[in-house]
């Protein structure tokens, strides 16, 4: 080969390289930024998922303390109007926890929170049936105690699931 022919294909080179240098430094930053942005997301996710999971274990937890505390005054016969405010505030930060958590949680968190919203609603519709005088067969403050009380283990398997979505091991 020649020199005149090596020179050649050495500016060809040359030329090719820096023509080329610009494509594949922008490929490069192009996968780099979307690296950067999945991360993002990643993080973005487990801060929204944790804000709803701690918002709506604080909510689950105060409407099934509120609940407790209703029937227990309820069976006793000492429930006062403060006390229905207080439930009916409690159930609805309650309601609104759940219907966020709703549009970002595992379908198997969402499961288990399915199960405790089932028992508190059907506590709490139960005990506004007795306060105003209309309960159905069965139903009294004593039995809707006992009722609650069988939502503690699902309480506690929801906030497990949580916790595991979360990356927190025991």
């Amino acid at each position: 080969m020649s020199a005149a022919i090596a020179a050649m294909i050495t500016a060809v080179v040359g030329v090719l390289g820096t023509l080329f240098a610009p494509v594949v430094t922008s490929g490069m930053t192009r996968r780099q930024r979307a690296a950067e942005l999945g991360v993002e997301e990643r993080r973005r996710s487990f801060e929204d998922r944790r804000t709803a999971y701690t918002s709506m274990n604080r909510a689950t937890r105060h409407f099934h303390t509120l609940l407790k505390d209703a029937l227990h005054r309820t069976r006793d016969g000492v429930c006062t109007d403060e006390d229905r405010a207080l439930l009916e505030e409690g159930r609805r930060d309650y309601r609104d926890r759940y219907a966020e958590a709703q549009m970002i949680v595992p379908d198997a968190v969402l499961a288990a929170s399915r199960e405790v919203n089932v028992v508190l609603a059907g506590v709490d519709a139960a005990l506004k049936r007795i306060d105003r005088g209309l309960p159905r067969e069965g139903e009294t403050a004593g039995q809707l105690l006992l009722d609650l009380k069988a939502a503690d283990p699902r309480l506690t398997a929801l906030h497990r699931l949580m916790r595991q979505d979360l990356g927190i091991g025991d």
